[in-house]
């Protein structure tokens, strides 16, 4: 019989949407065609160094483009509400995506109505780009463009990497 890996004083960990201390934070944005901005805003619910993961809850403006991109962890997106485009697949409410470390997706759009989801990196939680091409395409289908990289609240123990593979606004 195997051993349980139960560990004393280790217990659940319960969040709610509305807790004050898992505030939201726009992590990207871009400049819609008619001057509007759009942007993905994420409340971080769980964030922790040991071992390395990432659970959050993100809401998609409509028409948000993302570039297509990978993370250094494996990672699972469910398209709660709404609906989003990833790449030419297009994923309503109930779809969910895997991505197996060292893989990349997107350039993902967000519908009409915009997109709702629950996300988790299973591991290192940032991302690196992939296909600048892509992602210019997509926001050129739409009319948007790229604009800088708001500050984030990263934890003290984890770098921003986005200057890595900014894309400077046009």
């Amino acid at each position: 019989m195997t051993e349980s890996p139960r560990v004393d004083d280790v217990e659940p960990v319960f969040r709610h949407l509305n807790d004050p201390d898992v505030p939201w934070q726009q992590v990207k944005r871009i400049r819609r065609a008619d001057g509007t901005e759009a942007s993905v805003w994420e409340k971080w619910l769980a964030f922790s160094p040991d071992p390395l993961y990432l659970s959050l809850y993100a809401k998609w403006d409509p028409g948000m483009v993302i570039r297509r991109h990978g993370h250094y962890s494996p990672h699972v997106l469910f398209v709660i509400s709404g609906e989003m485009c990833c790449g030419s697949r297009h994923c309503p409410a109930g779809t969910h995506i895997e991505l197996p470390f060292g893989a990349a997706f997107g350039p993902f759009t967000a519908g009409p109505d915009g997109a709702v989801l629950l996300e988790v990196m299973m591991g290192d939680p940032r991302s690196w780009g992939d296909d600048p091409a892509a992602f210019e395409a997509a926001l050129a289908a739409v009319g948007a463009s790229v604009l800088p990289d708001v500050p984030l609240d990263f934890p003290s123990w984890l770098a921003d990497l986005r200057d890595r593979w900014v894309v400077e606004p046009s």
